[in-house]
């Protein structure tokens, strides 16, 4: 099984910066062949969308929405993700998710709310 934790949440101003972390863990062996680690968000009353994916690889696809204002990033420990938002908009306000793919499975984090207030 994997674990997977998201951190950095928060009530910030429009214009502002936060950084979101996630961590995974669990079975080193599942660990070390995730294959995709990315960032969701569901707002109030919308569909769970698509933030941005980073794969193994270290290739990387971002909603057009935040495509100039938010960075994803894995760590140098490869069971980490982050998510860089800067210039946030009172549209970006969401809780955001952590996904991670193994093969066939997906793991998710419980989610971090992120609050930008105009």
């Amino acid at each position: 099984q994997v674990q997977v934790q998201e951190s950095g949440g928060g009530l910030v101003q429009a214009g502002g910066s936060l950084r979101l972390s996630c961590a995974a863990s669990g079975s080193i062996f599942k660990i070390l062949s995730i294959n995709v680690m990315g960032w969701y968000r569901q707002a109030p009353g919308k569909q769970r969308e698509l933030v941005a994916v980073i794969t193994s690889g270290g290739s990387t696809n971002y909603a057009d929405s935040v495509k100039g204002r938010f960075t994803i990033s894995r760590g140098s420990a490869k069971n980490t993700v982050y998510l860089q938002m800067n210039s946030l908009k009172p549209e970006d306000t969401a809780i955001y998710y952590c996904k991670i793919v193994r093969g066939p499975d997906d793991y998710w984090g419980q989610g971090t709310q992120v609050t930008v207030s105009s």
